[in-house]
């Protein structure tokens, strides 16, 4: 079996003890953005799997954007990056 070199860590520890590897990560060609992608993007993101300039760049964010993902995840977990609950947990 061949692996494949890859600039970062292969897979890494979150604090519930699950593993979490690039696999889990999104596919590049991702346009339709449902919470679960947009949680696993800024999973990685937190716990090292990705850094977050290539997170940005390969899945064409905004600094903004991923941002606002990052905000709304810690404050209300991952049920507040559905876009059909925007208006329940935006700040007055």
């Amino acid at each position: 079996m061949y692996l494949k070199k890859l600039g970062g860590p292969r897979a890494v520890t979150l604090p519930d003890g699950k593993h979490m590897t690039q696999a889990d990560l999104p596919p590049v060609t991702t346009t339709r953005w449902v919470a679960s992608r947009k949680a696993a993007v800024v999973r990685g993101v937190l716990y090292g799997l990705i850094s977050r300039e290539e997170a940005l760049q390969r899945y064409a964010l905004s600094d903004e954007e991923f941002q606002e993902w990052v905000a709304a995840m810690s404050r209300h977990g991952i049920g507040a990056l559905k876009t059909t609950r925007l208006k329940k947990f935006r700040q007055p």
